[in-house]
């Protein structure tokens, strides 16, 4: 498959301005906007990074556009104004910005900030010369304006109504100044973006193109992103590593084969043949693990993804606590319940019960009694069979031990 076929196949293309074997046959110059509202990117806005990925790896010109002009501002949502950000904030986040988009695409990248050219626009200017070309009647025909028009409890101002011309401006620049004649994006910014394919048109004289990705949504159909209140992301600070594989690991199987091909860069037949055989043996789960284990590995590299596994393994049963390196148990104990005793306890008698209560596994000793004699507790995966069992050092390995309730862990520490 050429370029285009390989993304139309992979479910990547939702919205397109020409025929995309057309806009794709000549080498461009492509731009990338990102909103700096907060310090990091998330899930949602992953899928069109990697689209950029794939197009700087064909070997077409990358810039990605942060908008420290824009961001100051927000683009129109479907309820309620954004809050105006602070200039130090839009900064701070734009800086965070850069380095991670720098550091997952991995190639020459050009970065560019509105604030450069929005904050320098004259008012009178830019209304004579730029808001000509817009009408208001195109203009309120917009989904978001028009949905925000026609709610009676709900209004639009004019700084949000005027967002699409800025991006539209924003395309015009990088037009003349860098040669940029694709512009990419999700597809809740397909008229924005459209605004500056239509503004060089009529402005310059000259043809420039848009794709737009289709929206990520969950299995529920709710969209990934900061707005829904179900972020995860990519920032290790905010959605650590682990965090981050899990929550690939515990798709359900209704979406994995769509997140392979939008998230991963496996040949679009590799992800069949896989799908295929989770199919057969969907108790393996080996689709999502592979999902997990690719994005992972793209977003915080090869190391973080392979620790991510381990103490993955190491918790549910496919490893044990032994074979973990000091960076996978420092890993543990970060992310998994934990419980720490000392050596002096141990030497007084430190019972299993002590530990159930302590660990907050149970609320109360006569709990954890009725759950040892029910066969509801186990020790490094083997069952305790007495309410008068204690610890020792031989039930540590590495200093660690793994005291489960169930499906709750709590990872005892020995100092």
């Amino acid at each position: 498959m050429d370029l285009a076929q390989e993304l139309t196949a992979r479910g990547l293309i939702e919205h397109t301005s020409a025929d995309l074997s057309e806009i794709l046959k000549t080498k461009r110059t492509v731009y990338l906007g990102v909103d700096p509202s907060a310090d990091s990117m998330q899930a949602g806005n992953l899928v069109v990074v990697l689209l950029m990925k794939r197009l700087a790896d064909a070997g077409h010109k990358i810039i990605l556009l942060v908008g420290g002009g824009t961001g100051m501002i927000g683009d129109p949502r479907e309820k309620g104004e954004r809050a105006l950000a602070d200039k130090k904030i839009v900064e701070r986040n734009k800086k965070a910005i850069k380095a991670q988009m720098q550091r997952i695409i991995g190639t020459k990248v050009t970065l560019v900030d509105n604030a450069d050219w929005l904050l320098k626009i004259k008012l009178v200017d830019f209304l004579r010369d730029i808001g000509k070309h817009f009408t208001v009647n195109e203009l309120i025909k917009r989904d978001i304006i028009k949905r925000r028009l026609e709610n009676p409890d709900d209004s639009i101002s004019y700084t949000e109504f005027a967002y699409s011309l800025l991006q539209g401006y924003d395309y015009m620049h990088l037009n003349q100044k860098y040669g940029a004649d694709l512009q990419i994006g999700a597809s809740d910014q397909w008229t924005n973006i459209l605004s500056g394919v239509e503004l060089i048109r009529r402005k310059l004289g000259k043809e420039a193109f848009a794709v737009c990705t289709p929206l990520i949504t969950d299995a529920n159909g709710k969209k990934f992103g900061k707005s829904e209140g179900n972020a995860v992301w990519l920032d290790a600070h905010k959605t650590s590593p682990y965090a981050f594989y899990q929550f690939w690991l515990n798709q359900p199987d209704e979406v994995v084969e769509r997140y392979l091909k939008s998230y991963t860069f496996m040949q679009v037949m590799e992800i069949d043949a896989l799908c295929e055989l989770h199919r057969r043996n969907p108790g393996r789960r080996e689709a999502q693990k592979m999902l997990a284990h690719q994005v992972t590995e793209i977003v915080h590299g090869k190391d973080a993804a392979l620790r991510s596994i381990a103490v993955s393994e190491a918790l549910y049963g496919e490893r044990t606590l032994s074979t973990l390196s000091k960076e996978e148990q420092a890993m543990v104990l970060e992310e998994a319940p934990s419980l720490t005793i000392s050596t002096a306890d141990l030497a007084y008698g430190y019972t299993i019960i002590d530990a159930l209560t302590n660990s907050n596994l149970v609320s109360s000793k006569s709990e954890a009694r009725r759950l040892i004699e029910s066969k509801g507790v186990t020790l490094n995966d083997e069952k305790v069979d007495s309410v008068e069992a204690t610890l020792s050092s031989e039930n540590f390995q590495n200093g660690l031990a793994m005291l489960k309730r169930g499906k709750q862990i709590s990872i005892l520490s020995l100092s």
